[in-house]
């Protein structure tokens, strides 16, 4: 007699669905005829559960770390949507049980862009009590600030005050964040499923069913770079400038690479050879020493340091470990958590190097290389079209060059590209997802790009030129001084000759006694600037996040109050509609 199956209790099922699956089987393997697999066919699926997944993305990455998880949570039997954050008004929070927030931070600790009006709602009165949510927060940020992913932390607390169950901890991301991610998601949907009764509690191992890869090996990425050929280096400035700005174009040709105006590039430096001399010496190594990669490879010392490590600024990991071996309490006091300021001013400055002598023995070179963090590739904004520059992509880059603590600095990526990308140069697109040019091609445009800031905006401007659109054009440009540092001062020039730049307003800062900025021009044309914002212009910055940005952005607010005869809550209202009919848009680092 054949024995009948059942559905055991670790199935993904609920109890009712396990209770009428089991009594289905006793009555279909009694009837040694019975049709099983058109019955089995015949049985209703387990209806998929709402997840909903909030990012905010200032480059694009939480937006795609969003993506690779709503594509996991499907297989998983969840049905994600993405959101926006600054969409957040079409979540019904009352209806909501299973909600992820993704979210970069940028400056110092603020949220992105496009998530500025979600904290300003998730903070105030406004924002509902939440007894009934699960959630949990993945967050992006970069150790080498000290507000260190501060709006997923702001996001975290402000949730758990709202009543929501934090389902599992929140993960804080390094630059280096690819594996903290894939970690954080794994375990997430693991607990909403178990959660969640019928969701699927493990990933399906089937091949069809896998968690989603990176592109095929055939197309590149920022795991797998193209090794692009270096076709030219400009410097940009004239004699007796104190920057040092390049032209650069790289050809991508052969690479299936393709972008628009307005991404970035990545590109994946090597450090410099004289500065791993210097620290082999210090380590008291021969360069030879056998040592393991970040991705399990096996490597010689010497070559580890110029290709996979970051020799710059110390981890708190190494910095710790010297501490540990040293006689002087200086860095064990500043890595007190409540010395993060002072800290952060003793490092400014340092690199490795400087502060690998506190410790009084020396590290071997398998130990040390574990202390330190994988180099990461630095993202440019692109200065061309691929409408103007076919197989090629141009970069505005400023080498970072100045004296510290007795040593000479070099900027890692910017001088190698400047003075040591002979060989092949490796890239990849970094996709924008929120700074384009208007798809209506008669918007006008305002432009607010000092210094290398002008480079997405020559972008914006042989793109338009290309497509024949006919929206009108106002650049602000400013730097140090006209005579030096008037950046493509000959394309910018013809273009307010043939009329396709139809505004250029100049800020050189000291060419004068007093000060003059670009939002200093702002406010100077307030009334024509206000004029181009009521004709439907949009409105983009492009540079230093910390200061220019914040500087034209209250320069803004006040041009809505003084033009738009707007109270200060009503220029705030202003503007963050205009940031959410993406007609502000920054591009800010």
């Amino acid at each position: 007699m054949n024995r009948i199956p059942f559905i055991p209790d670790n199935a993904p099922f609920t109890a009712e669905q396990r209770l009428w699956l089991n009594g289905y089987l006793a009555g279909a393997f009694s009837d040694a005829n019975a049709d099983f697999t058109a019955g089995l066919s015949a049985l209703p699926a387990a209806p998929p559960k709402p997840l909903a997944i909030l990012f905010g993305s200032q480059t694009g990455t939480a937006e795609g770390l969003a993506k690779k998880t709503g594509a996991a949570a499907r297989k998983r039997g969840f049905e994600p949507r993405l959101i926006c954050m600054d969409k957040f008004q079409s979540v019904e929070w009352a209806k909501e049980t299973n909600v992820l927030l993704i979210t970069s931070t940028y400056g110092d600790g603020e949220p992105p862009d496009n998530a500025q009006a979600f904290w300003s709602y998730l903070k105030s009165d406004d924002a509902p009590q939440l007894p009934n949510l699960n959630f949990s927060v993945l967050a992006l940020g970069d150790t080498n600030y000290t507000a260190f992913c501060e709006f997923g932390k702001l996001c975290d607390e402000r949730f758990e005050q709202l009543g929501a169950r934090r389902i599992v901890l929140r993960t804080d991301c390094d630059v280096d964040y690819e594996e903290p991610a894939k970690a954080w998601s794994e375990a997430v949907l693991a607990a909403l499923a178990e959660a969640n009764g019928d969701a699927i509690a493990e990933p399906p191992t089937d091949s069809a069913a896998a968690e989603e890869s990176e592109p095929n090996g055939d197309l590149y990425s920022k795991k797998n770079p193209f090794p692009a050929r270096l076709l030219t280096n400009r410097l940009l400035n004239a004699a007796g400038s104190d920057k040092e700005v390049r032209h650069f174009e790289i050809s991508l040709e052969n690479s299936g690479l393709t972008y628009e105006a307005g991404d970035a590039l990545g590109v994946v430096p090597s450090n410099c050879p004289d500065h791993v001399s210097a620290l082999l010496h210090a380590l008291g190594c021969d360069g030879e020493e056998a040592v393991p990669t970040k991705d399990g490879a096996e490597t010689a010392l010497r070559n580890a340091l110029l290709q996979h490590y970051d020799i710059g600024r110390p981890s708190t990991d190494l910095l710790a470990a010297i501490a540990a071996r040293s006689s002087e309490p200086v860095l064990r006091d500043l890595l007190a958590v409540t010395r993060r300021e002072e800290l952060k001013a003793y490092l400014y400055g340092r690199e490795i190097i400087d502060v690998l002598g506190l410790a009084s023995e020396k590290f071997g070179a398998v130990e040390f290389v574990g202390l330190l963090k994988k180099i990461q590739p630095r993202l440019y904004s692109i200065s061309s079209s691929p409408k103007a520059h076919l197989g090629q992509v141009h970069l505005t880059v400023a080498a970072v060059r100045y004296e510290a603590h007795g040593r000479s600095r070099k900027g890692v990526c910017s001088t190698f590209l400047a003075d040591r990308a002979h060989g092949p140069v490796p890239v990849f697109i970094q996709t924008s997802h929120g700074f384009r040019p208007p798809t209506d091609p008669s918007r006008p445009m305002i432009m607010i790009g000092p210094g290398t800031g002008i480079a997405p905006f020559r972008g914006f401007l042989h793109e338009r030129r290309a497509t024949a659109a006919t929206g009108k054009n106002w650049l602000f440009f400013g730097d140090q001084k006209r005579a030096t540092d008037f950046l493509y001062q000959d394309e910018i020039e013809s273009m307010i000759v043939d009329g396709h730049l139809t505004r250029l307003d100049l800020a050189f800062s000291r060419d004068q006694a007093e000060k003059i900025y670009v939002q200093t021009r702002m406010l100077e044309n307030a009334s024509e600037l206000w004029a181009w914002l009521q004709d439907g212009a949009h409105f983009y910055v492009c540079g230093d996040a910390s200061r220019m940005a914040k500087d034209v952005d209250a320069a803004l607010h006040s041009i809505a109050q003084t033009e738009g005869g707007l109270s200060a809550e009503g220029a705030v209202e202003y503007i963050t509609k205009l940031k959410t009919d993406k007609r502000y848009q920054r591009d800010v680092y």
